[in-house]
């Protein structure tokens, strides 16, 4: 995911030197095709382009600004590299469904191939039946439905192992960012790796550093031309030193598990609990699956399974204590439901009806990637304008979830618009896009979904919260910081007091 953040101190220390080498040795136009009818945009300076309209702003936001002022489809070339931003739902249908074919492939950036392997990604690779089957054996086989159930057990021990650890710090501050992630991350890497791998976390902290580096569009990306400067940057070494680092930890991981089911017959339903590391083994003793899974289709689903999740119960619980009567009014609901069990299990969850409103709320205001990236395969046109072909097309999703036509109230944390709705996440609502739509849209949606229900009910069913430090509701800062994905700038202090209630 593309991190722009990073122009506002790059741009004053280099552009000045950039310049110069640039209009010596190579002097060279970054757009071409003169003669296509370009989306509207800002007016383009020399060399640079657009690249001062994205100083000060969070990327995102940025651009939420500028589609007010240039259109649902608008036009920037920041250096070399062109975009066009889509910002309504109108257009996303026409890119996601109408000429989805046409836009098909995800943008090849260098720094996030370095932490990948070559044609074996699925965020990476390019549309083709390659591509078909390596969808199909992820969703159908490592991340299908049945998967997904089979790793029921191991998201409510470590939802009530949270539950366990913050009651023990009842009446104390408590930093709950850190303690959703860490759960997220052990849900994952256990249903991942299994319950006794020893080089889960360190992998884990490993993906989420690379990740880091690589969604990070630095000066040597916006000039690609300018091949140096990939050396300069000093990205290309540290992407490569992690790399080494999570290809030895994970070949180990993979024989491991390989000499188990070697150990016990080699075949599925041999082993008392099987993970995705083995589902994985399984699918690449096939002579189909063979050529085409390879260690980054694991590395690929584990990236996304730990960031997407935490997130959003973090932003969740920080609308809810921000917004008092929303998260009274869900409470009622989950402790009306359970009547004084002493766990939520995740066949609660269906009658929950307010909680999957304030997760769809949730999604629409803070959608975990705010940008979803599309590489046109052609030449085509989106709201009577050309498409250039080496163009990056963003799908602005943050924009899609704050649309005036289609939701009141755009700014404000209200799950009640969804209790009559039939709008979902899932792909096929344009206004609504957090896990994208079509061929490429997100395949561990089904792991997320149900890992962000299980703990957001049990938070909300356990304990009452109030903010630490007695920080009034309306004193709750909301600022995002952009990394791989839109998260709080600031951890989320609170101090949580177990729920009498419950044991009545």
């Amino acid at each position: 995911m593309l991190q722009f953040a990073a122009f506002s101190f790059i741009l004053p220390s280099s552009l000045f030197l950039l310049i110069l080498i640039y209009k010596v040795i190579f002097n060279r136009h970054a757009t071409r095709g003169s003669n296509l009818k370009l989306p509207p945009g800002p007016k383009r300076l020399p060399v640079i382009g657009n690249l001062h309209h994205m100083i000060g702003d969070l990327a995102h936001q940025r651009l939420y600004q500028l589609a007010k002022m240039y259109g649902p489809v608008f036009y920037l070339q920041l250096g070399e590299l062109p975009f066009v931003t889509i910002t309504t739902p109108e257009a996303a249908k026409e890119v996601l469904m109408t000429q989805e074919l046409a836009f098909s492939d995800h943008p090849a950036y260098p720094p996030s191939q370095l932490t990948s392997y070559e044609n074996s990604s699925i965020f990476f690779t390019p549309y083709g039946e390659f591509w078909r089957q390596l969808r199909k054996i992820c969703v159908l086989g490592l991340l299908g439905f049945e998967s997904v159930r089979s790793f029921k057990s191991i998201r409510e021990n470590e939802v009530s192992n949270l539950i366990g650890y913050i009651e023990s710090l009842s009446g104390l501050p408590l930093n709950l960012s850190d303690r959703i992630t860490a759960c997220m991350n052990r849900v994952f890497s256990k249903a991942s790796f299994g319950e006794t791998c020893k080089q889960q976390d360190e992998f884990i902290a490993l993906l989420h550093e690379g990740l880091r580096l690589a969604g990070r569009l630095d000066i040597a990306e916006l000039f690609p031309s300018l091949k140096f400067l990939r050396y300069l940057s000093g990205a290309k070494f540290k992407l490569n030193k992690i790399k080494r680092k999570y290809d030895k930890i994970l070949n180990t991981i993979l024989a491991d598990h390989k000499m188990r089911r070697e150990n016990l017959g080699g075949q599925a339903g041999t082993l008392d609990k099987e993970d995705i590391v083995d589902s994985y083994c399984v699918f690449r003793n096939l002579t189909t699956a063979d050529s085409i899974l390879q260690p980054t289709t694991l590395k690929d689903m584990i990236s996304a399974g730990t960031t997407a999740p935490a997130i959003t119960v973090e932003w969740a619980m920080s609308e809810l204590l921000k917004n008092p009567r929303v998260m009274a009014q869900a409470q009622n609901e989950i402790r009306r439901v359970l009547k004084g069990k002493d766990r939520i299990q995740e066949s609660d969850i269906e009658e929950l009806n307010y909680l999957k409103c304030i997760i769809k709320e949730t999604l629409r205001m803070h959608p975990p990637a705010p940008v979803i990236p599309r590489a046109p395969r052609e030449g085509c046109k989106v709201n009577g304008c050309d498409i250039p072909m080496n163009s990056t097309v963003l799908i602005h999703v943050y924009a899609l979830g704050r649309d005036p036509r289609y939701w009141t109230n755009p700014e404000k944390f209200e799950p009640e618009r969804f209790i009559e709705s039939s709008v979902d996440y899932k792909g096929l609502y344009f206004q609504l896009l957090p896990f994208g739509s079509g061929r490429r849209m997100c395949p561990g949606i089904a792991f997320a979904t149900a890992s962000v229900e299980l703990m957001l009910a049990s938070l909300l069913y356990h304990f009452d919260w109030k903010l630490a430090n007695g920080q009034a509701p309306e004193q709750l800062d909301m600022t995002e910081v952009y990394g791989v994905a839109a998260r709080r700038k600031d951890e989320l202090y609170v101090i949580a007091s177990p729920c009498t209630s419950n044991s009545a």
